[in-house]
């Protein structure tokens, strides 16, 4: 790749002065509405790509080196997934073959892997129903860019705050009340370049994203399209924005798994005591699993 000059990275544009670089970036809070929307705006431009192999997402790259996940799991959403639910529910799949075929640190306990599961089972419901000027010189990093449905691109970016909502020090629900005003400032960047761009004629008035976005975000869609785009972070997410939206309130994100149990069949209910007893054999074994479609074989 070429090297592009460059005075600094938009992370440290937008990253906490002083903040130690041991340490996960998190939005400087103090940052002003005008440099906030100088580089917002940068962001969003015209360009054009082609797709011509199967989309690997950066998740399903961790999938792998991480999470013990053989590649021939990973599904072919290039050529098997022409519309946006199959898309989105293969996605889903992947969160419950993550489950199956990670060895270790998987889980923590019985209940822990039964809490695991049954987010992962329930799931697929919802589917169904400081520089110069600071100018961006350039973008890198584009290994991972994947052809995906319209719909994942209606969610907001996480990245406003630079730090993922499962990793925010004051929790979830902290991040989604701070990044809710700095959206508002995005978004009012966002349709301003639609605006200028339908003046020039390279957008028409119903290709705007931003009211898409906005729409995501009040509704809650963009909880969906976070969990089926971010493996490690689904319990979080399921048990803090996505249950309660199935299932009405519950008394706590970390005891209701036991509350939806009466919603798994019984064959649900037989396969997750069949994956505990795996998942607590393999928490005292702790092998290595270094064939790893070998290892699928062994397990089928």
């Amino acid at each position: 790749m070429d090297y592009i000059e460059h005075e600094t990275r938009m992370y440290d544009a937008l990253n906490t002065p002083g903040r130690p670089t041991e340490e996960s970036g998190i939005l400087d809070l103090d940052i002003t509405e005008y440099r906030l929307e100088m580089l917002y705006g940068q962001m969003i431009d015209d360009f054009t790509w082609k797709v011509a192999q199967r989309p690997m997402s950066m998740n399903m790259n961790e999938l792998i080196r991480l999470g013990s996940l053989p590649w021939s799991k990973l599904p072919d959403l290039h050529t098997s997934s022409n519309t946006a639910s199959s898309y989105l529910e293969a996605l889903a799949d992947l969160n419950i073959k993550h489950l199956i075929h990670q060895r270790n640190n998987a889980v923590e306990s019985a209940d822990d892997c039964r809490r695991k599961f049954v987010a992962r089972k329930l799931f697929p419901n919802v589917l169904r129903n400081d520089s110069e000027n600071m100018q961006i010189f350039g973008v890198v990093d584009w290994e991972f860019t994947y052809e995906a449905p319209p719909e994942l691109s209606y969610a907001p970016p996480w990245w406003l705050l630079i730090e993922k909502p499962e990793y925010w020090p004051n929790g979830i629900g902290d991040w989604t009340k701070v990044v809710d005003c700095h959206l508002k400032t995005f978004l009012k960047v966002m349709r301003d370049c639609e605006d200028r761009a339908i003046q020039q004629g390279r957008l028409k008035e119903d290709q705007r994203l931003s009211g898409h976005m906005g729409q995501s975000w009040e509704n809650g869609d963009l909880w969906i399209m976070y969990a089926v785009l971010h493996s490690f972070a689904f319990d979080t997410i399921y048990w803090h924005k996505i249950d309660t939206r199935l299932f009405g309130p519950t008394e706590s994100p970390e005891g209701a798994w036991k509350e939806r149990l009466d919603f798994l069949d019984e064959e649900g209910r037989d396969e997750m005591e069949k994956l505990v007893a795996r998942k607590l054999k393999e928490m005292r074994s702790r092998v290595l699993a270094w064939d790893l479609d070998k290892y699928i074989v062994d397990f089928r």
